[in-house]
C-alpha cells in the first residue's frame, strides 16, 4: 500500500478549511450542542474535498492503483486530524485481497447450432463475456431455455421456472424482474446472486444476458461494446485464498447484442420481440428455443489488494459505546479508460467522490459532539467491481457483527438543481424510518418513496451488503423535485446517467447546487444522531421482507 505523508496533504490545504466554526470555541466545556456539530458542515469544506478526490492527478481513484491509494491516504489524514480512532486491521486500513481476472479476447468464441447449421457469433458485435474466476479454460455446449427474468417468488406470486426443465440447460434471461414486486423485494429477486443461485440449484449450467428496450435505450449495445474486455474483473480472496461468490456450476455466460438475439430468437417458439412483450407485461412465457449454443472461455489472473479506509468515533455511553452505527461512501471509481472527447480519465466527481466528502464532514460534526453509540465511518474500496470492499467487510468485520446497529450509506447524491426531497432507500422496511423522516424535516426536504422502482438502485450500493448481513440499512439520495417547480429533476437525473455516469465528463465541470449539498450534508448527519442517541437499537418492521430473509433475531420487531 502506497501511502503519503501527513505534512504533503495538509500542504494542498484540503484537509482543514479555515471555517471550524467559531462557535465551537465559545460553546460551555460540556463541548458543542448537536445543532452545533451539524452546522458544521458548510459546503465550503466539502467543495475542497470533491476538488481534491476528483482530481485528474488521481486518474480515477481505480481500486488497486495509486490514485486510489492517494485517495485512501487523503482520507486517513483527515481522520487522523478529527481526532477518530484508527478501526482498520492495520491503523486505519482494512487491507483487501482481490484476485483480477482478465478475458482473453482471443479466444472468446460463441457458436449457435441450429437447423443443421454452426452460427458463429463475433465477439463484441454479437456478444460479449466476462473471464471465469477460478478456471483458466472452460468450455460448454448445451441448450437454451428461455426464461423470462429468471425470478422466482412464488410467495409474491411470481415465478418464470414454472413448467420448464432448465438442468444442464443454458438459460437465456432479461436483466430485472416484474414490476408486480414491491421496488426494494424486486431489488432482491433481480440481484444476479440471486437469480444464479435458483437458476444453479435447478441445474443450469450457463447464461445468456439479454436487453430489455429500456435497457437498450440506456445503454445501447454501441456503447457497451466499446468498454468489452478493456478491463480486467475482480472478486475479493477469503483467507484460505478462495474467491468470494463463485458459482462453480458456471460453465459459460455470455451477454447477447439486441440484434444477434433477433437472429437467434427467428423462428423458435418465441421472437425476441415478443420476449420482450412479455417481460414488460410481466407475463411469464418461458420456453425451450429449441438450439444449442457452444461458449468457450480463457482466463488470465493477477493479485493486488486494496484498502477500506476506517475511521471511529467512540461513543459516550458505557454501554452503547459498544454498538456502531456505520456510515460508508465508496471511495474507488473505474480509472482510466477508453477516451471521451480528448478525456480519458474518469473522475467520478460525483460518483463517488461528493458521497464521500459528504461521509467526511460528517466525521467532523460527530467527532465535535460525540453521540452515545459510537459511529464508524468507512471509505470503501471495490464498489465498482461489484461491492466488493462493502461484501468484505461483512464477511471480516473489524467490529462483532452483532454490534452493527444500522448503516447509512452514501453513493452519488446528485445535486444539479435546489433540491426539495430526499429519497432513503430501504428506510421502508425498519424503524431507520422515522430518524429519517425527522432529520428530513429539520432541514426543510419533504421525503419520497424510491421514484425508479425498476432500476432495482437498492441492491446496487454498499448498502446491501450489510442488509444481506441482517442489518437495517438506508441508502440516502436527493430526489428528483426541485425547489425551482419550473425545473425537470427527473429529466436532470436521466441525461446524467445517459451522458456523464461513468464516463470521463463526470468531473469537476460538473454543475453542484452547494446550498443543497449543505443541506443534504447536515439531513445525513441528523438521521445518525438520532440512531445513535436512541437507547434502543433499530428493528426490522414485524413481517418485513427484509426482515425474514437475512435479520438476526435481536434486530426483529415483535411489534410495530
Amino acid at each position: 500500500m502506497k501511502t503519503i505523508q501527513l505534512s504533503l496533504i495538509l500542504s494542498l490545504g484540503l484537509v482543514f478549511s479555515a471555517c471550524q466554526n467559531d462557535q465551537v470555541a465559545t460553546e460551555t466545556t460540556s463541548g458543542p450542542s448537536e445543532n452545533t456539530a451539524v452546522e458544521l458542515i458548510v459546503a465550503e469544506n466539502l467543495e475542497k474535498h470533491v476538488a481534491y478526490l476528483a482530481d485528474d492527478t488521481l486518474e480515477g481513484r481505480m481500486t488497486g492503483e495509486e490514485g486510489y491509494d492517494m485517495a485512501a491516504a487523503y482520507v486517513a489524514a483527515f481522520f487522523d486530524e478529527l481526532g477518530l480512532e484508527p478501526g482498520g486491521t492495520d491503523g486505519w486500513y482494512q487491507t483487501v485481497t482481490f484476485q483480477s481476472y482478465k478475458l482473453d479476447t482471443e479466444s472468446a468464441r460463441v457458436v449457435a447450432h441450429r437447423d443443421g447449421q454452426d452460427i458463429e457469433l463475433a465477439y463484441r458485435d454479437d456478444f460479449g463475456m466476462y473471464g471465469d474466476k477460478v478456471r483458466e479454460e472452460k468450455s460448454v455446449r448445451a441448450e437454451v431455455v428461455y426464461a423470462g427474468f429468471g425470478v422466482h417468488a412464488p410467495e409474491r406470486g411470481y415465478t418464470d421456472y414454472e413448467d420448464i426443465d432448465v438442468d444442464g440447460k443454458i438459460v437465456a434471461i432479461f436483466s430485472g424482474g416484474p414490476s408486480t414486486l414491491e421496488s426494494t423485494e424486486r431489488a432482491y429477486y433481480t440481484s444476479s446472486s440471486v437469480k444464479s443461485r435458483e437458476a444453479y440449484s435447478r441445474g443450469a449450467v450457463g447464461f445468456i444476458s439479454l436487453l430489455s428496450r429500456r435497457s437498450e435505450e440506456s445503454y445501447p449495445w454501441d456503447s457497451l461494446k466499446e468498454r468489452m474486455g478493456k478491463r480486467a474483473s475482480m472478486t475479493w480472496l477469503s483467507d484460505s485464498g478462495d474467491a468470494a461468490n463463485y458459482w462453480p456450476e458456471g460453465l459459460g455466460s455470455i451477454y447477447l447484442s439486441p440484434d444477434a438475439a433477433k437472429d437467434l430468437f427467428a423462428g423458435t417458439p418465441l421472437s425476441f420481440e415478443e420476449a420482450r412483450d412479455a417481460t414488460e407485461a410481466d407475463t411469464p412465457a418461458s420456453v425451450p428455443l429449441g438450439f444449442e449454443v457452444t461458449i468457450e472461455t480463457k482466463t488470465s489472473f493477477d493479485e493486488l489488494t486494496s484498502p477500506n479506509v476506517i475511521g471511529i468515533v467512540r461513543g459516550t455511553d458505557p454501554e452503547l459505546k459498544n454498538e456502531y452505527v456505520v456510515y460508508t461512501a465508496h471511495l474507488d471509481h473505474v480509472g482510466v479508460g477508453t477516451e471521451v472527447d480528448g478525456d480519458k480519465i474518469y473522475n467520478g466527481a460525483y460518483d463517488n467522490a461528493m458521497g464521500v466528502a459528504l461521509m467526511m464532514e460528517a466525521a467532523r460534526s460527530f467527532a465535535a459532539k460525540p453521540p452515545k453509540r459510537s459511529i464508524m465511518f468507512i471509505a470503501l474500496t471495490g464498489e465498482e467491481r461489484g461491492l466488493l470492499g462493502s461484501d468484505y467487510f461483512v464477511n471480516y468485520p473489524t467490529v462483532p457483527v452483532d454490534s452493527i446497529v444500522a448503516n447509512i450509506n452514501l453513493d452519488m447524491p446528485l445535486f444539479l438543481f435546489p433540491v426539495a426531497d430526499l429519497v432513503a432507500f430501504g428506510s421502508e422496511h425498519s424503524s431507520l424510518l422515522h430518524p429519517v423522516e425527522k432529520a428530513a424535516e429539520k432541514e426543510g426536504f419533504t421525503l419520497t418513496p424510491d421514484p425508479i422502482p425498476e432500476e432495482g438502485l437498492f441492491r446496487r450500493s454498499d448498502q446491501y451488503s450489510f442488509v444481506r448481513a441482517g442489518i437495517p440499512a438506508i441508502y440516502l439520495i436527493p430526489g428528483f423535485t426541485s425547489v425551482d417547480p419550473e425545473i425537470d429533476g427527473e429529466a436532470l437525473f436521466n441525461a446524467h446517467l445517459k451522458d456523464h455516469y461513468h464516463k470521463p465528463s463526470d468531473d469537476l465541470s460538473r454543475h453542484v447546487d452547494w446550498d443543497s449539498a449543505e443541506r443534504f450534508g447536515r439531513a445525513n448527519t441528523r438521521i445518525g444522531f438520532e440512531i445513535a442517541n436512541e437507547n434502543t437499537r433499530p428493528v426490522w418492521n414485524e413481517g418485513d421482507f427484509f426482515g425474514e430473509k437475512f435479520g438476526r433475531d435481536v434486530t426483529l420487531a415483535t411489534s410495530n
